[in-house]
């Protein structure tokens, strides 16, 4: 009939139930959704928590004690390495002798260009240790040194590009030679001090701090010498060479001949006379040196 077939009903598929006209069944859903995942046996076919290597790693009681070992190891070499390092670079009195400040290099400065007025040469004590340079402008620093050194070889580039005679070869043996010297004056002035059998505190960074005050002088010569030629060389660099001396007779006569006094060898006595003719040589090689170091770079 016509309207039976109209009121026929057709079977509604319920959810989770496969169509019934469909002749395979469709798994692609599943194994979407549950790809990669490994059902554990008895886990109600729920997939298994992935654990992550690390996880695994840190779970393990000796990859702890191999961890704990290796951090020990760690801390003992870093531990060696400070001590060894202070042993041959006393990074501790370094960081003494690059404690200033503007208004300590602004004295410095002028007491090395103008020694002539200053009368106390006495270094600051405080509890049997030096006071910091930014306290005491007598104490010895390496940043004026340092700075200086460095502005020398760039003022000697700056002179031999002025008389078409640069080159990186010869501003290297210009920085080369001026390290050379300063090396040379340091080790024999140790020598001289251990002969004559000095008993100071004047030590190898004093040495290198007093030595490198004459590069300031240097750089005064070599620029009047760009600019005014060579009279201005000459008188600049000759006040320097003064100034200089001045100034190393000074400041050594306290390190070398007081300890002299302070062990009661008499003033004329033959080694207290050493240790003057020391000082003096001392204090006169650095003008000899300014001048061999810095009359070529001037023409």
């Amino acid at each position: 009939m016509p309207g039976s077939a109209s009121k026929r009903r057709v079977p509604v598929s319920q959810p989770g139930m496969a169509d019934p006209h469909q002749l395979f069944d469709d798994t692609s859903s599943a194994q979407s959704q549950g790809y990669g995942a490994q059902r554990v046996p008895g886990g109600l076919g729920y997939p298994a928590a992935a654990t992550s290597p690390q996880g695994a790693f840190l779970a393990d009681p000796v990859s702890n004690m191999a961890m704990a070992y290796g951090s020990s190891l760690a801390a003992q070499g870093k531990e060696l390495v400070d001590k060894n390092i202070d042993r041959f670079i006393p990074v501790t009195k370094l960081k003494y002798y690059f404690a200033v400040d503007t208004m300590y290099v602004g004295k410095k400065l002028g007491l090395l260009v103008f020694p002539y007025l200053h009368q106390d040469w006495e270094v600051q004590y405080q509890q049997d240790t030096p006071v910091a340079p930014r306290f005491d402008v007598n104490a010895p620093d390496l940043y004026i040194p340092a700075m200086a050194f460095i502005t020398y070889v760039l003022v000697a580039g700056l002179a031999l590009g002025t008389q078409d005679r640069f080159s990186p070869d010869l501003l290297g043996l210009q920085a080369s030679s001026a390290l050379a010297w300063l090396t040379l004056e340091v080790l024999a002035i140790l020598l001289s001090l251990y002969l004559v059998t000095v008993n100071t505190d004047l030590s190898t960074i004093d040495l290198v701090a007093f030595l490198g005050y004459k590069y300031v002088g240097m750089i005064g010569g070599v620029l009047m010498g760009l600019l005014f030629g060579k009279i201005g060389y000459y008188l600049v660099l000759g006040w320097c060479c003064v100034s200089i001396f001045v100034f190393m007779i000074r400041t050594l006569r306290l390190k070398i001949l007081a300890e002299a006094a302070a062990e009661g060898i008499p003033v004329r006595g033959a080694r207290n006379q050493l240790r003057m003719y020391l000082t003096m040589a001392v204090a006169a090689a650095q003008p000899l040196l300014m001048y061999w170091l810095t009359f070529h770079l001037v023409r």
